[in-house]
């Protein structure tokens, strides 16, 4: 009986003797073992043929399946209408803003300046022709195959080095390389090939790091320790839910400095100042290293944005004077007191608005209102926009012309059309209880008693004190004077009797970004006013840092944002189980269509398997509290540290979304799918049973006293990895084979039978797309 199959029993009274550890050889030998060792460790690493031949024929069928007919269709597919025209905007250099980080959609503007592609083609609708356009479309969708293929057989490498089975290996990677959700997402222009492959190389890096941890330092430690920072940096900088695998690495390290506190060590004790050379050194690997390449490429990115474009509305008009050809900073007039203006909300383009119309004496929630004149928001130039900027306090008669309106300044608003005052005062607004009403004012009441009510506080946005109000670039908040609410608007439409216009409140939040308003024009200043006269303007430098953080904000602001429903959107818990996939792409004519969905089998192989390893460690833990051993030491260390390292990662990558409030779709789910691959070509390694012997060889070296300096006589072990076909010896793994068979043939399977799906083509009949409808997907053309 094997020994992961025996049971013990402890706290016995004939407890097994503690073995010695073997007799260091002579030193008269030690030539002779050196090169006895050396030849060992070269027969076991040319042994190792039947691994490379088989991570060969992995990596040509990851590059077949993704390449196969990567040209259809050759129109704009899904996602691809951002991030194609991303590319195209950084080979025009025109400033874009998205809420992902510049790494992949980099990549896909340096394959396009490969193939020599000006951006002209902005990608602007699925289905639009790359034909017709001219567009390299193949080639901005090689990128992402060949990193898609990559990943492959990376799985492959993290199990051979993680010393996994051949057949192990072959089961990880198989799962991953027929798997129709990573075919479907590496072959067009999407970053998550990119995500995906980064995530996996970083996990390689990081399994081969630790096996140098008893080689602490050496030159190969440190590579591999920098290898992983670099590719954790990759990770990031493609997307934020990287950071789920900075917390996967972060997790396994902080449990290895944990272990090298521990003074019962078996390498013995580390010294605290060692400790801390420890310490720093993965703080620096790991942390800053990837902070630095993070950083680079957003430098990369403001290098090469340098004009204007679509992402400028994102940004404070400060930033934008960084860009050439910007038409806010270049159309920028200075506002006058006594000037008539038109003012629109940053987020929403609507503008400050009033009509002689009052407020109902009740809404439709029984609230009373205060009958006054309505203010709205309306999308369209109109006259009832307009309104004259007083100031609190006139200027005598014979000086009211010249002044400039400024940064801080009390202000008055007169709505030209009516006559009347802008006014807010402690009266709950029609849709928000907690907001307060805007309304207008005669002049008499502007001037009396309701003086107060009627001044606002003008605070530009990021502006310096008593800096001069301009058109368009001076965006402000308006705040009310006396109760320092900031005027507000939203989507949400009034009912009829505001003829479906936007509700105008004051909101108690005043630091909400969405507060930002800004002068669209001024209606009153002649065409030939000296005022219009520009003179040539020169484009003005922000420091990086100051770049980069302003970004930084309007990226996490606007990825929180991103709340809105979509058809296609799922929930954390419907991906394990593949409830249901995204249509990409249709064409009605041919009956084709792109469903980006994972390969059932593989994915309900996966899951199950999961459970298996939560169902087997629960066992465990609950069998030692009862005193019994089911597994021996080595047993219970590998299913704990390696696979356990592998589920670990699945559960970083998964279970964080369940926090989100975010949309999610399935292809959140792809880094955590590779985890799980990991896992269960593991775990059917342990489940069938096979001994893992020793993991690492242990190699003796004399100890010399820390005070003569000379050899004593007790030694000291550095440990060897062993490779697999090392550690399996003469194991029989018949009966692994056999379920890597059946696990292939069936995953192959699955991955034939939805392959019209991800590919596009052929076209499907009917009764074919019926029978691909497994859980209810929601196909088209199924009737």
């Amino acid at each position: 009986m094997s020994s992961s199959a025996s049971v013990r029993h402890r706290g016995s009274q004939n407890p097994k003797k503690a073995q010695a550890p073997p007799p260091p050889p002579p030193a008269r030998d030690t030539d002779l073992n050196g090169s006895i060792k050396d030849n060992k460790q070269h027969s076991a690493i040319t042994s190792e043929w039947d691994f490379k031949a088989a991570l060969a024929v992995i990596t040509a069928l990851a590059f077949l399946t993704r390449f196969w007919g990567i040209g259809h269709p050759n129109e704009v597919v899904f996602d691809e209408v951002h991030f194609g025209k991303f590319a195209s905007y950084y080979l025009q250099r025109t400033y874009f803003f998205d809420v992902h980080p510049p790494f992949g959609k980099l990549l896909f503007a340096l394959m396009g300046w490969f193939v020599g592609y000006d951006g002209h083609f902005l990608f602007d609708n699925i289905g639009d022709s790359y034909i017709d356009n001219k567009v390299p479309y193949v080639a901005f969708r090689a990128m992402p195959a060949l990193l898609g293929s990559l990943t492959v057989p990376t799985v492959f490498l993290i199990m051979w080095e993680s010393g996994y089975s051949l057949p192990a290996a072959i089961i990880s990677a198989g799962l991953v390389l027929f798997d129709n959700a990573h075919i479907g997402q590496t072959r067009l222009i999407l970053l998550d090939a990119t995500l995906v492959f980064a995530m996996s190389v970083s996990v390689l890096c990081y399994v081969r790091f630790y096996k140098l941890r008893h080689e602490a330092f050496g030159r190969k430690w440190w590579k591999w320790l920098l290898l992983t920072g670099v590719s954790l940096s990759c990770v990031i900088s493609t997307k934020y839910v990287g950071v789920f695998t900075f917390l996967t690495i972060g997790s396994a390290v902080a449990i290895d400095l944990w272990g090298l506190l521990d003074v019962n060590r078996r390498q013995g004790t580390l010294s605290l100042p060692d400790f801390g050379k420890h310490f720093a050194a993965r703080v620096f690997g790991l942390i800053l290293v990837p902070f630095f390449f993070y950083l680079f490429w957003f430098q990369i990115h403001f290098a090469i944005l340098t004009r204007s474009g679509p992402g400028d509305d994102f940004m404070s008009p400060e930033f934008q004077e960084t860009l050439s050809d910007n038409i806010m900073t270049m159309q920028s007039v200075g506002i006058d007191y006594y000037d008539s203006i038109s003012i629109r909300h940053k987020e929403t383009k609507t503008y400050l608005h009033s009509h002689p119309d009052k407020y109902p004496l009740r809404y439709d929630d029984g609230r009373v209102s205060s009958q006054g004149q309505q203010v709205t928001g309306y999308p369209f130039n109109d006259t009832n926009n307009h309104w004259q900027i007083l100031p609190a306090n006139p200027f005598a008669e014979n000086d009211y012309l010249g002044h400039h309106v400024k940064n801080g300044d009390l202000i008055k608003l007169r709505h030209l059309v009516t006559n009347t005052i802008l006014l807010s005062h402690d009266v709950a607004s029609p849709y928000y209880p907690t907001n307060q009403e805007f309304t207008a004012v005669s002049i008499d009441e502007a001037n009396g008693e309701r003086f107060n009510d009627t001044l606002f506080e003008l605070k530009i946005d990021n502006g310096k004190d008593k800096q001069e109000f301009k058109t368009m670039s001076g965006q402000f908040k308006l705040i009310h004077f006396p109760t320092k609410v900031a005027m507000w608007t939203h989507t949400t439409p009034l009912p009829d009797w505001a003829y479906k216009q936007a509700e105008i409140n004051g909101n108690k939040n005043i630091q909400q970004s969405s507060n930002v308003w800004y002068v669209d024009e001024i209606p009153s200043l002649p065409v030939n006013s000296e005022r219009l006269k520009k003179e040539p303007r020169k484009v003005k430098h922000v420091s990086f840092l100051k770049k980069y953080f302003e970004l930084q904000r309007a990226m996490f602001f606007h990825n929180n944002a991103l709340t809105s429903s979509h058809p296609y959107a799922s929930q954390p818990i419907h991906w394990p189980f593949l409830l249901r996939g995204v249509s990409f792409w249709t064409q009605n004519d041919t009956r084709q269509q792109i469903y980006f969905l994972g390969n059932p089998v593989g994915w309900w192989l996966t899951s199950s398997i999961l459970a298996v390893f939560a169902g087997i460690i629960g066992a465990d833990q609950l069998s030692q509290r009862r005193g019994i051993d089911a597994l021996d030491e080595r047993t219970r260390s590998r299913l704990y540290n390696s696979t356990g390292f592998f589920f670990l990662c699945w559960a970083a990558h998964y279970l964080p979304f369940y926090l989100m409030g975010r949309q999610l779709f399935l292809h959140h789910y792809l880094p955590a799918h590779l985890a799980s691959a990991l896992v269960t070509g593991a775990l059917l390694e342990f489940v069938f049973n096979l001994d893992p012997m020793d993991l690492e060889e242990p190699s003796y070296a004399p100890v010399a006293d820390s005070k003569s300096g000379k050899k004593k006589g007790r030694v000291t072990a550095n440990r060897r990895s062993l490779h697999a076909s090392e550690r399996m010896g003469q194991q029989s793994m018949l009966a692994l084979w056999a379920a890597a068979g059946v696990v292939l043939a069936v995953v192959v399977g699955g991955w034939w039978f939805f392959l019209p799906l991800t590919y596009g083509k052929p076209g499907l009949s009917v009764e074919q797309v019926v029978a691909r409808k497994w859980l209810g997907y929601d196909l088209h053309f199924a009737k």
